[in-house]
């Protein structure tokens, strides 16, 4: 069968909502539900989680607007969440005193839709509007409506679009920048907005001012206006794929200057300044780099610049925020967090100094600032083992501590341990061990967690769930940072790029190999965990190396490598895996396509897919088809469908907490207390799913789907 060339018997599963698919995911969901959820601990530790995530006594993380600090909050009682806000003052209160604005349990209620918070867009500088962004179950579709923050209602007549993956920003009070779907040709092949347009109150959305438009074959087109007091303008741009863009000044004549930077760069105004990341070496400056130009004279041709940061062999860039006067530069070296003042000279250059109350091993984030206003921010500290401490301070006058998140877990015994694998190449691929000394208790049962994709890090956290499922019942939690992500700057990912991918799968492997070699666990108690491209990497695991692995669990992945670009927003992420439909990157395609290594002559570990029918970013029909096709020949395979939830798989915490017990208990079952041969009943009975002929034909051809704004990574999500 070569499912390459369309021989391909289960692409009637990719029928998202087709009756035939939907029942067969309720029978393997029935299944899932018994030999996992049916567990004697499941309903407790269930619980024990729905009680982190509801906890009341959370942080709770403001993103700071005007006068107000607002906030997202879900708990027991807010199911769905409220938008609320708050002052300063009010805000470092124990228990704050919070302006409801927006109830969405009441207004899904109310309407009868399973509304999931998106976010919202709040006109600067009055902060007396806002465009509302509201998904059904999860979607990375939304509509938008225009909200009223003095009388904390819908505004009937004003800005509102139906569901779509809409781009949308303000100019002034009554004009935004927009790009939605509007029929044939508004979208690109990625099934993101292709235009941008000038949509004036009161008029309609179609007839709003072509500004700018994309090639149907770009990812995205976008548009924005900076508000910034005295600099005011705006920008327009498109992406060419996921890593290349170009951006341009938006005169007010019509006119554009491009912004000459190179395409895989990342640039952006900022008052006087024009700020560039590197991604390639330019101008004599490294890959990974961040300059700052003279934005006018830059546009004039002068490209006289200031280096703010040059990484080295082990430290990168890992981001950087603007507060009135100055810079805040984090940087990783190893991983480890580290956060430096810079602030522009008078007469030229730049000056620098750390940011105080930043310690080693930890997750560091600056946050809530104000560029037009202040020199004020807040700084969360955490680490594996750490919960957040949350500071509030002004550069040059030192921070206090105004919030801390109480313990979640016990974590007694346990100690964190940065180790280094060596992979295939005699590349050093850094790790964390989060757990018991192994030295005294002996190998134990592991979950080895990674992602290995479009340049995303991933960095040390406080993680309650995992410490609660996991840790507190001995297990020994590992973050592996393999190639593919960010976390050594661009070179890193760039390095498993295209047909380079098993470089992050060999990292991935070096790490598991060398878990065992020291004595932390052996392959039967060493289970593996990742999500979306991280489901890519669990799949290259079970296919490429199932003698590491006690068991897997691959959520929300990416399996099917020969079709994943008709599917959804599959075709943005050609940049990142290849293009299928080119020759010259078809066999290596193939070759990483997890789903078309599947074979009946060899043994793989048990597997646990988890997906979403509401997923419009990565088809579900990648875990359903993988499912169906491991239970065709006869391997250990269980599958479980959220039916809302959308690519985060989960639309509340009652989800959230669910699939958590689901992938905790399912990995502890087979790490902790295996059966023999690994295999639990019901993983391995049918041979072929139930009331539908295996060659049944495809029922659905390739979808589309749309952005909410710069395309997102398969994992990448947010506003």
């Amino acid at each position: 069968m070569d499912k390459a060339n369309g021989d391909d018997p289960y692409l009637w599963l990719e029928d998202i909502s087709g009756e035939a698919a939907l029942a067969w995911v309720a029978e393997r969901n029935a299944e899932t539900a018994r030999d996992v959820a049916g567990d004697a601990g499941f309903d407790a530790l269930k619980a024990r989680l729905r009680e982190v995530l509801d906890a009341s006594d959370r942080i709770p993380y403001p993103v700071r607007r005007g006068a107000y600090l607002y906030n997202f909050w879900r708990d027991a009682e807010h199911v769905r969440g409220v938008w609320r806000r708050t002052t300063l003052e009010r805000y470092q209160d124990d228990e704050p005193e919070w302006e409801v604005l927006l109830d969405v349990d009441a207004l899904a209620a109310a309407e009868g839709e399973k509304w999931v918070w998106d976010g919202a867009r709040v006109r600067r500088p009055d902060f007396e509007r806002a465009l509302v962004r509201l998904s059904r179950d999860g979607g990375d579709a939304v509509v938008v409506r225009e909200f009223d923050l003095l009388t904390g209602e819908f505004i009937e007549d004003g800005f509102r679009l139906p569901e779509a993956k809409t781009r949308i920003s303000w100019v002034d009070a009554d004009t935004v920048l927009v790009g939605t779907e509007l029929g044939p040709g508004s979208l690109t092949d990625s099934g993101y907005p292709r235009t941008v347009r000038r949509w004036r109150r009161g008029t309609p959305v179609e007839d709003a001012e072509l500004v700018f438009e994309a090639e149907r074959g770009d990812v995205a087109a976008w548009g924005y206006r900076d508000t910034t007091p005295g600099f005011e303008r705006e920008f327009v741009g498109r992406s060419v794929d996921f890593f290349r863009s170009e951006t341009h000044l938006l005169r007010p004549d019509g006119t554009r200057v491009r912004i000459d930077v190179p395409d895989d760069a990342v640039a952006y105004a900022h008052r006087e300044h024009l700020i560039v990341t590197l991604k390639s070496a330019w101008l004599d400056r490294p890959t990974g780099s961040l300059l700052a130009f003279d934005l006018d004279g830059f546009l004039a041709g002068d490209r006289t610049h200031e280096v703010l940061f040059t990484p080295d062999a082990r430290t990168a860039l890992a981001g950087h925020t603007w507060t009135r006067n100055h810079l805040v530069l984090e940087t990783m070296r190893d991983v480890s967090t580290h956060v430096e003042v810079l602030t522009p000279a008078d007469g030229g250059g730049w000056t620098r100094d750390p940011l105080a109350g930043v310690p080693a091993l930890s997750a560091v984030s600056v946050f809530g600032t104000d560029p037009d206003v202040s020199d004020e921010y807040f700084l969360d500290v955490s680490g594996f083992l750490q919960p957040s401490t949350l500071r509030f301070g002004r550069i040059g006058a030192g921070s206090e501590v105004i919030k801390r998140a109480p313990e979640r877990f016990d974590t007694g015994g346990l100690a964190v341990e940065q180790h280094f694998a060596t992979s295939r190449d005699g590349t050093r691929v850094p790790y964390f061990v989060i757990g018991p000394d192994r030295t005294a208790t002996g190998p134990g049962p592991t979950l080895l967690y990674g992602y290995g994709g479009f340049e995303v890090s991933l960095t040390p956290f406080y993680g309650a769930v995992t410490g609660r499922a996991w840790l507190e019942r001995g297990g020994t939690h590992v973050i592996a940072n393999i190639r593919g992500g960010g976390e050594y700057g661009p070179d890193w990912h760039q390095a498993a790029l295209r047909a380079e991918r098993p470089r992050a799968f060999e990292d991935f492997a070096a790490v598991a190999e060398d878990l065992v070699a020291r004595g932390i666990t052996t392959p039967a108690m060493l289970g593996a965990k990742g999500g979306s491209n991280g489901g890519l990497l669990m799949g290259a695991m079970l296919t490429r190396h199932p003698e590491l692995f006690g068991a897997i669990v691959a959520q929300v992945p990416l399996l099917d490598m020969t079709r994943f670009h008709k599917l959804l927003a599959g075709a943005s992420w050609i940049a990142e895996y290849g293009d299928p439909d080119d020759e010259a990157d078809r066999p290596h395609l193939h070759d990483l396509s997890p789903y078309h290594r599947l074979a009946a002559d060899r043994a793989y570990p048990p597997v646990l897919l988890m997906t979403s029918t509401r997923d419009d970013r990565v088809h579900p029909g990648h875990a359903r088809k993988t499912a169906a096709r491991l239970r065709e020949l006869g391997h250990p395979v269980l599958f479980h469908e959220n039916t809302g939830g959308g690519h985060a798989g989960a639309g509340d915490n009652e989800q959230a907490a669910h699939n958590s017990a689901l992938v905790h208990t399912y990995l502890w079952q087979r790490l902790a207390r295996p059966a023999p041969g690994g295999v639990l009943a019901g993983e391995a009975e049918a041979t072929a799913p139930e009331g539908v002929p295996a060659g049944e034909p495809a029922v659905a051809g390739p979808l589309t789907a749309t952005p909410s704004a710069v395309p997102a990574a398969p994992s990448g999500s947010g506003s």
